[in-house]
């Protein structure tokens, strides 16, 4: 005989929004790594070419965005969300390509932090960017795993990043809902089109890497932001902000665990610094927005 419910029951949600945030950067990070495991049969920029395409399909589905009706200034907003969308997940993969996927999270989330600690008037932040700076100069003693061109594809992506926050708030104030990311989702797409057909070749004839770079697409982008946007609804800002702020631990567990990417201890005590920083940087500042 079925149990009665308690009448508060259908109110409560089935999870946490703390575990749905944590799902979706575990989400982010996993399908980052499987997207590295395939580097070796298609190029980085078709990878995230395909991230993308899977990206725009669902949102355009689910948003419809309405372009009629929208001024220059909506366009260009769009347009530079976009363009910077697609610079940031471009140069991430190039950094993967190059150097420990959570080593380049690690170095691209500078960008996120600085925004913190810039609209923040705090004197007590600057302990938190002295932390992150001590972080990155730790990771130059372990020369091994590190290149030149690997961390400036992730500092590139870094910047992207912070531009992303900040494109984030204008796009949200001229298009309703998911319509500006949608919008944006497409811009990026089309502009990676002619170079990910080029450097794609055979790949994009084969089902079983089509398939994987729609997986990708779904664990990277879509599954992520839903999550996300579920769990802001009744999780604080600050302490959304703080969560995000594992992104760099999540990468490196994910490297490990799919990549074999184990990192030496100094490696290690870099990102955790990085990590503390942004902790401490983001505790009372706006949350990042989440990655597209």
């Amino acid at each position: 005989m079925p149990q009665p419910t308690h009448p508060t029951d259908a109110a409560r949600p089935a999870l946490s929004p703390v575990w749905l945030v944590l799902g979706g950067i575990l989400s982010v990070q996993f399908g980052a790594a499987i997207a590295k495991h395939l580097f070796d049969e298609i190029a980085p920029t078709t990878m995230v070419w395909l991230r993308l395409t899977t990206s725009t399909v669902i949102l355009g589905a689910l948003a419809r965005p309405r372009l009629t009706g929208r001024s220059g200034a909506d366009w260009r907003v769009a347009i530079a969300f976009g363009i910077t969308l697609a610079t940031m997940n471009w140069a991430i993969y190039q950094s993967f390509a190059r150097i420990p996927l959570g080593l380049a999270v690690t170095i691209e989330f500078l960008g996120p932090l600085t925004v913190a600690v810039l609209g923040s008037r705090r004197p007590s932040d600057l302990v938190w960017v002295a932390l992150a700076g001590l972080g990155v100069a730790l990771l130059g003693f372990e020369p091994g795993d590190v290149t030149a061109a690997g961390v400036g594809f992730a500092l590139l992506a870094g910047a992207a990043w912070a531009s992303y926050i900040l494109l984030t708030v204008r796009t949200g104030a001229r298009w309703p809902g998911l319509d500006g990311l949608a919008v944006a989702s497409a811009v990026a797409t089309l502009l990676l089109t002619p170079y990910a057909v080029a450097r794609g070749g055979e790949a994009l004839t084969d089902p079983r890497l089509l398939a994987m770079g729609a997986a990708v697409g779904l664990l990277s982008s879509v599954v992520p932001y839903s999550l996300e946007m579920i769990a802001l609804r009744t999780l604080k800002p600050s302490v959304f902000g703080i969560l995000m702020s594992l992104e760099p631990a999540a990468a490196a567990l994910a490297g490990a665990l799919l990549l074999r990417e184990l990192l030496a201890p100094l490696q290690l005590l870099a990102i955790a610094c990085v990590v503390a920083a942004s902790i401490g940087a983001t505790r009372r500042s706006p949350a990042p927005a989440p990655l597209d």
